[in-house]
């Protein structure tokens, strides 16, 4: 089992050298380990460069994000990658091989074992529906299923934080409904999920909070459906408007 993450963000902004205004003014907010937290906001408002962040892979203007777990405060450099899993938009895996290939190669780029990676692949190909197609190429698969396959090459390390980008964008419903029910267990086990999407009404169900930015500030942040009623909306969708409309 992953250990259990917090992240603390502190006073965050983010001013690119070629750019005349800050991508992210004074961003501060906290996720709790287990939560499921959605970045979420219109195009241009600082989403990207928030995760980039949080991932460790360009650093702030100003301002501190720290990671804790049960054993070890301010993670950083290797230490911090081992414990973060990135789901990205676009398909990060070899079409022209297998699952059981693909997830061998990114299994030992976390120096797992053998047998910590036929264990991890055999599990999670079989929760997410995928065992019968283990030994088959990539390049044969629907949407659905590779969207599946992406999934499964960020959990092969069992990361304590996870980070999805758009995880059901252009599949069909059934292979949505199956990617979101496998992540809501995921975040029962302990995993951190922090997670950004367009689709809000999938989004207002699968999320714990909210953290809503707008023009690089947040303008929402808290339980997603206290949020809602507190801002007197009828959904997440409408809050976004109603928050964002001068976007």
């Amino acid at each position: 089992m992953s250990p259990l993450a917090n992240i603390t963000i502190s006073d965050i902004s983010k001013k690119y050298k070629s750019a005349s205004f800050e991508s992210l003014s004074n961003v501060s907010f906290s996720i709790n380990a287990g939560k499921t937290i959605g970045i979420l906001g219109p195009n241009g408002a600082g989403k990207t460069t928030l995760i980039s962040i949080l991932c460790g892979l360009i650093e702030p203007t100003k301002g501190v994000v720290s990671y804790q777990t049960e054993n070890k405060t301010n993670l950083a450099g290797i230490d911090l990658k081992k414990i973060i899993g990135f789901v990205p938009q676009e398909y990060a895996f070899y079409h022209e091989l297998t699952p059981v290939q693909n997830m061998s190669y990114f299994g030992s780029l976390y120096n797992l074992s053998k047998e910590e990676i036929k264990q991890k692949t055999d599990s999670l190909l079989s929760i997410l529906g995928l065992a019968e197609v283990a030994h088959k190429k990539i390049n044969t698969f629907s949407g659905g299923m590779k969207r599946k396959i992406n999934l499964a090459i960020g959990l092969i390390h069992s990361p304590a934080i996870l980070f999805l980008d758009e995880p059901t964008v252009g599949v069909d419903v059934q292979s949505k409904l199956s990617i979101i029910e496998f992540l809501t267990e995921t975040s029962k086990q302990g995993t951190t999920i922090i997670y950004t999407s367009h689709h809000l009404s999938e989004a207002e169900d699968f999320c714990d909070d909210i953290l809503l930015i707008s023009k690089g500030k947040i303008v929402a942040n808290g339980p997603t459906k206290e949020i809602i009623q507190k801002n007197n909306a009828s959904d997440l969708q409408s809050l976004f408007i109603k928050l964002t409309k001068s976007e």
